[in-house]
């Protein structure tokens, strides 16, 4: 069965006032998860984002969901965007075939 991947975006954090402009977006706070329909996987973190004076300033209110995840995308770059489903997969993977595992005490 193939893998799913998903964007939650959870929290963004913002400065009340920043170059002229209100609710600055400065941190993302994200999880990526996976599912096969039967496992499940789950990374997380943030992601310092910085306001670029020469691109166009989207106000709070009007952001999407589909634009901080191309400021993620962005910020991480293909080879961590791979790492990130390579650990996803893993998980998932690991769940499917433990690396390890603690069976019953052979005297209980």
């Amino acid at each position: 069965m193939s893998i799913t991947y998903e964007w939650k975006i959870n929290q963004l954090e913002c400065y009340p006032q920043a170059d002229g402009h209100t609710d600055v977006v400065f941190t993302v706070h994200w999880d990526r998860l996976a599912t096969d329909g039967t496992y499940n996987a789950r990374i997380y973190g943030s992601q310092a984002v910085t306001l670029d004076a020469e691109a166009p300033f989207t106000p709070y209110a009007d952001l999407t969901e589909a634009q901080v995840i191309g400021w993620l995308e962005e910020a991480f770059g293909p080879e961590t965007l791979a790492a990130q489903v390579a650990a996803l997969d893993q998980q998932i993977e690991n769940q499917i075939n433990p690396p390890v595992v603690s069976p019953p005490l052979p005297w209980a």
